[in-house]
């Protein structure tokens, strides 16, 4: 009688259903040079995280010091409203006027176009989105939208009507200090700014590339490779001789 050339107990090791040792694990096909268990890459999370909360800091920082621009911008094309003091009080000098109104919509229009600016040059800069990207420009555009308007209030007419009232006497027409009623002409910058940078990714920004998986041995792009799995063939067993059953 001969003996199996593989024992019971331990299955071959070139079986056709069995997987590899090495393959996906380090050092395999698919993880070598670096790779976690099971044939993943090693992730990148981390470094990329990190260069986006920079890249996002510095967004914010660069944004929020353009409020400057539109501080000054606001205070130049912003309509004034007038007012007069009869030495008792201080009234409008136009009871029908839109001056406060249209000092707040200078804002928003200026907020938007800011917003739409900024959102185009981070995004010719970077060529790329994220949340942290876009969170960063958001912020930044609230900072700069908050900066301006205080910018504004700060350079504009004295806020101290009476004090001013009296400076230039009774009769005299004197404009009133510069004011944002509408505080909401505050979020037309971040929400520009949101809105043109994610078209702008949508439309012209890079796709992310299709993950990569290992190949097991054996197989192809388009499925098993017949015959690559199969192990060596076993040689028959010899022909008993006479002396077989002894």
């Amino acid at each position: 009688m001969t003996a199996p050339l593989t024992p019971p107990h331990q299955p071959s090791s070139h079986g056709p259903w069995q997987t590899p040792p090495r393959w996906g694990g380090p050092g395999g096909p698919a993880g070598s040079g670096g790779s976690h268990d099971g044939g993943l890459p090693v992730s990148q999370e981390e470094p990329d995280r990190r260069a986006d909360l920079r890249r996002a800091a510095v967004v914010a920082l660069a944004v929020t010091v353009v409020g400057i621009g539109l501080g000054l911008l606001w205070l130049w094309l912003a309509p004034r409203v007038p007012l007069v003091s009869d030495s008792t009080a201080v009234y409008l000098h136009d009871s029908e006027g839109e001056e406060a109104i249209g000092a707040d919509g200078t804002f928003a229009l200026l907020g938007l176009a800011f917003g739409a600016v900024s959102a185009a040059l981070v995004f010719l800069l970077h060529r790329r989105g994220g949340i942290a990207l876009v969170v960063g420009l958001a912020l930044g555009g609230l900072l700069g939208s908050v900066l301006a308007w205080r910018l504004g209030v700060w350079l504009g007419p004295d806020q101290d009507v009476v004090a001013h009232a009296r400076a230039v006497g009774k009769g005299v027409v004197f404009d009133a200090p510069l004011q944002l009623r509408a505080k909401g002409a505050l979020l037309a910058w971040p929400l520009a700014a949101m809105a043109v940078h994610l078209g702008l990714t949508a439309l012209f920004g890079p796709r992310d590339p299709e993950p990569q998986w290992g190949t097991p041995p054996g197989w192809g792009a388009e499925g098993p490779v017949p015959g690559a799995g199969a192990g060596p063939a076993v040689p028959p067993a010899p022909p008993a001789g006479p002396d077989a059953g002894h």
